[in-house]
C-alpha cells in the first residue's frame, strides 16, 4: 500500500509528466468558484455586455464583478457595461432600476431572493436578473453562474429561488491564538496578528465563497470563548472583516463569555438579573455597534463543558439569554443561546437538553434564538434528531450542524455529509397529524465551519463539499444531496457526464460507509477520547461517566445498547407521542437507531436473519468493503481528473481503508470478548489482539469539545 507521502510524489511527476494536465495544476484553492472554459457551444450562449444601476452599490460591484470574473474564465471573453440592453444581454434589475418594459413578480421574492428570466426586452433577447435588493442580486448572479457551470441551457432560463430561514450562519471555532477546536485544515484564517491592518485577500475569497451559497452570517470565535474578543482591539480587528463581508450579505457576530462582566468589567459578578451586570451589556453592545453598525449579535454557549453561564447563580437560560437580547434589541441584534448541556449527574446525557429548554418554551426574548444540534448527544455519525425540534413552538429554534467533521474521519475520511444533513432536515416530527418536518420547525441554521489555512480550505478537497452541501440546503432545505453533490462536482472536478455519475455515487455512498465501521446500528460515541479520533469502545476510566464510550454502549455477557425505552431512561417520552411509541419497540424502531433506544441480547432477531452479533459485524464488514470500493471507483477516474488532486484525494482515501480496518478490528475484537462469542463462520479475524489495539496512540491535540 502507498504512503501519502509516495502518492503525493507521484502526483508531482504525473503533472510533469502529462502534457494535457501539466500547464493547469490545480490545489484546490478556488473551490467551486473555478470558471473553467466550456464548451464551445455553449460558449456561444455567454454574455457580451451586463446592464446595471450607476452608480453602483459595493453590494452591485461584487456582483458584476464575479460575473465578468465568471464569464471570462467560462467563455474567454469580456464582460462591458452598459447603459441599454444589447442582444445577449444581461440585465441586473431592481424596482427601482427596472428598464422600462420589465414586468415581473416582485413581491414573490422576498427581501433575499432572485429571478433568473431569458426574455424579450426592448425588442431584444436578454436574460434578466432580478431582485428587490442588491444583495438579491449578487445571490442571483452566482446563481446563473452555477448555472453556466453546470449545462443549464442558458437561453431557456426561468427560475425564482428565495431562502426558506433567515439567518444562514457559519460558526468557526476559532481561538484568537489562531488554534482551531475541531479543526483539521491548519490554522484559523483570521490573522489576528495583523488584523486590523492588513486584510488578507483570501478574506474576500471567503466571502464571496459564502455568497455563492447564501450563507449571510459568520461567527468569528470559538464558542469556548474567550473575555478578551469582546476588547476594544479585537473589536477593531472584528470589524475590518465586517467591513470585507458587507458588500457580499455576509454579517459578523461573536461568541461572548458569559462571565465578560466580572473577567473585564472588574465586577463582583455576571448574575443576569444584577443591574449593574446588565447595564455593563448594555454599553457594551453600544461600544460594538459603534465599531460594527450591522453587527449580527452574540452565540453563546453557558452551563456546558465547564462554561460559565446563569445557572452559576441560579438563575435558568431564559434569564441569562434575555439580559443579553435586553442590550442587543435596540441595535437589531439577536442572541444564539446554545442548548448543548449535560451534567455529570444526568442518568442519560441524551435526555438534558430537552430537560432543560422544554419547561422555557416561551419565556426567551423575541430576538432569541435557541440553537439546537441536529442530535441530542454530539455530532455523531447517525444520531435521530434531536427532541427539542418540534417541542418548543413559542421559541425560535436554530438548527446546528457539523460542517468540520469531528467524529467522522476529521478531513481524512471521504464522508460526503449531504445525506445526514438532507435525513435531519427531512425527518418528520410527527408533533402535527400531517406531519412537520425539522426544517419546518427552525428559523435558522448554524453550520460548525471546516474552514482553515490550507490551500484547499477544507483540508481535504472533498470536505469542501461539506461547505457546499451545508450552505446550499441552508438556503433550500427542500434539496435532494444527490442534486447539491452533482453540482459540486462538475463546478470542481468536471462536467464529463460518466465521471461526474461515479464521483457523485462515491459521495453518496460515504456515509453510510462511515457509519457502517465506525458506529452501526445506532451504536454511538465509540470514538477515542478528547480528540474523537479512532476506535476506543474499551475506554471506562474518564473522571465523568458520560465521557466515557462505555456508558454510552453498555455491551457485556448478556447484550449491548442504551435502553432509552420505558424500561429505561425513558428519552423516547421526549418526542411526538406516535414517535415515542414507535421508538419504544425494538420491532418497530429503525434498525439503523436500534441500539441508540434499546439494549438488547446479542442473539435478537434481525431483519436479515442474523442474529444481533452477526449483524453487528456484518456492518463493519460492509463498511470496510465499501471503502475499498471507493478506492477503486476513485483510481479509475484518473484520467478525468488533474493529477494532483487526484492522487491527493487516492493517498486520503488509502488512509481511509486502512482506518476503516482499524475501527473494524478494533471493534470486532472489543465486542467479542466482552460478548464471549465466537465469530460468525466464514468472517476473517482482526488482525492484532484486543490488548494490541488498547495501546495504540493517535497523536493529535485534543479539544474540549463544543
Amino acid at each position: 500500500m502507498k504512503t501519502w507521502a509516495q502518492a503525493l510524489a507521484g502526483a508531482l511527476l504525473a503533472a510533469v509528466l502529462h502534457p494535457a494536465w501539466s500547464a493547469t495544476p490545480e490545489d484546490g484553492y478556488e473551490l467551486w468558484l473555478r470558471y473553467r472554459a466550456l464548451p464551445a457551444a455553449n460558449q456561444a450562449a455567454l454574455p457580451r455586455s451586463v446592464v446595471h444601476a450607476q452608480p453602483a452599490s459595493a453590494t452591485l460591484q461584487a456582483a458584476v464583478a464575479e460575473l465578468r470574473r465568471g464569464v471570462a474564465g467560462l467563455g474567454g471573453r469580456p464582460l462591458a457595461s452598459a447603459s441599454k440592453p444589447a442582444n445577449g444581454a444581461l440585465v441586473l434589475a431592481t424596482p427601482a432600476n427596472a428598464p422600462a418594459g420589465l414586468s415581473l413578480p416582485w413581491a414573490d421574492l422576498g427581501p433575499e431572493g432572485y429571478l433568473l428570466r431569458s426574455t424579450r426586452l426592448q425588442g431584444r433577447a436578454v436574460t434578466v436578473i432580478a431582485a428587490n435588493s442588491d444583495i438579491g442580486l449578487l445571490y442571483g448572479s452566482h446563481a446563473w453562474l452555477r448555472a453556466a457551470q453546470t449545462g443549464v441551457d442558458l437561453g431557456r432560463l426561468d427560475a425564482r429561488s428565495s431562502p426558506r430561514l433567515s439567518l444562514r450562519l457559519l460558526n468557526h471555532w476559532d481561538n484568537l491564538d489562531r488554534t482551531v477546536e475541531r479543526g483539521y485544515a491548519g490554522a484559523s484564517i483570521w490573522d489576528w496578528w495583523k488584523l486590523p491592518d492588513i486584510r488578507d485577500a483570501r478574506y474576500v475569497d471567503y466571502a464571496r465563497a459564502n455568497a455563492s451559497l447564501g450563507i449571510n452570517g459568520t461567527v468569528l470565535n470559538n464558542v469556548n470563548a474567550k473575555a478578551d474578543s469582546l476588547t476594544a482591539p479585537f473589536l477593531a480587528k472584528a470589524a475590518a472583516l465586517a467591513d470585507v463581508f458587507r458588500p457580499h450579505g455576509i454579517k459578523v457576530y461573536l461568541s461572548a463569555r458569559f462571565s465578560s462582566p466580572a473577567e473585564l468589567g472588574g465586577l463582583k459578578t455576571s448574575d443576569p438579573l444584577d443591574p449593574a451586570v446588565r447595564a455593563w451589556w448594555k454599553t457594551k453592545a453600544a461600544e460594538i455597534y459603534k465599531v460594527i453598525p450591522d453587527f449580527g449579535g452574540f452565540l453563546v454557549k453557558a452551563n456546558s463543558e465547564g462554561q460559565p453561564g446563569p445557572q452559576d447563580y441560579g438563575r435558568n437560560h431564559a434569564d441569562g439569554a434575555n439580559m443579553l437580547a435586553e442590550a442587543l434589541a435596540p441595535h437589531g441584534g439577536v442572541v444564539l443561546w446554545r442548548a448543548f448541556v449535560y451534567s455529570p449527574d444526568a442518568s442519560d446525557r441524551a435526555a438534558q437538553g430537552y430537560a432543560e429548554f422544554k419547561p422555557l418554551d416561551g419565556k426567551f426574548a423575541p430576538n432569541v434564538i435557541v440553537q439546537v444540534k441536529n442530535g441530542a448527544i454530539d455530532f455523531q455519525p447517525r444520531e435521530p434528531f434531536h427532541p427539542l425540534f418540534g417541542a418548543m413552538p413559542a421559541t425560535p429554534l436554530a438548527l446546528e450542524l457539523q460542517i468540520t467533521k469531528e467524529y467522522l474521519g476529521f478531513s481524512t475520511h471521504l464522508v460526503y455529509l449531504g445525506p445526514m444533513f438532507e435525513e435531519t432536515l427531512k425527518a418528520d416530527t410527527r408533533v402535527k397529524p400531517q406531519g412537520a418536518t425539522v426544517a419546518a420547525q427552525v428559523t435558522a441554521m448554524a453550520g460548525v465551519a471546516n474552514i482553515g489555512t490550507d490551500r484547499n480550505w477544507s483540508g481535504s478537497h472533498f470536505d469542501q463539499a461539506n461547505w457546499y452541501a451545508y450552505g446550499r440546503m441552508a438556503w433550500d432545505h427542500e434539496l435532494a444531496a444527490g442534486d447539491v453533490a452533482r453540482e459540486w462536482v462538475q463546478q470542481t472536478f468536471t462536467v464529463k457526464p460518466p465521471a461526474v455519475d461515479a464521483i457523485v455515487a462515491m459521495m453518496l455512498a460515504s456515509r453510510e460507509a462511515a457509519v457502517d465501521y465506525m458506529t452501526p446500528l445506532g451504536l454511538h460515541h465509540l470514538m477515542g477520547t478528547g480528540h474523537h479520533h479512532g476506535p476506543a469502545p474499551w475506554v471506562d476510566n474518564l473522571e465523568r461517566a458520560d465521557w466515557n464510550p462505555v456508558y454510552f454502549h453498555r455491551a457485556a455477557r448478556d447484550g449491548i445498547g442504551f435502553d432509552r425505552s420505558p424500561r429505561g431512561s425513558n428519552a423516547v417520552a421526549q418526542y411526538a407521542p406516535e414517535l415515542a411509541q414507535r421508538f419504544a419497540d425494538p420491532a418497530t424502531t429503525p434498525e439503523n437507531l436500534l441500539l441508540w433506544f434499546h439494549r438488547l441480547p446479542w442473539d435478537h432477531r434481525m431483519a436479515s436473519g442474523r442474529t444481533l452479533w452477526a449483524e453487528l459485524v456484518s456492518r463493519y464488514d460492509r463498511g470496510v468493503a465499501t471503502v475499498g470500493d471507493l478506492r477503486r471507483r476513485w483510481a479509475a477516474l484518473q484520467a478525468d481528473i488533474d493529477p494532483q488532486r487526484h492522487a491527493e484525494v487516492a493517498a486520503y482515501l488509502a488512509v481511509q481503508e486502512a482506518e476503516a480496518r482499524w475501527w473494524r478490528d478494533a471493534c470486532v475484537a472489543y465486542f467479542q470478548a466482552v460478548s464471549g462469542l465466537p465469530l460468525p463462520a466464514g468472517v476473517r479475524p482482526p488482525e492484532r489482539s484486543l490488548e494490541e489495539y488498547k495501546v495504540l496512540q493517535f497523536n493529535f491535540a485534543p479539544g474540549r469539545g463544543g
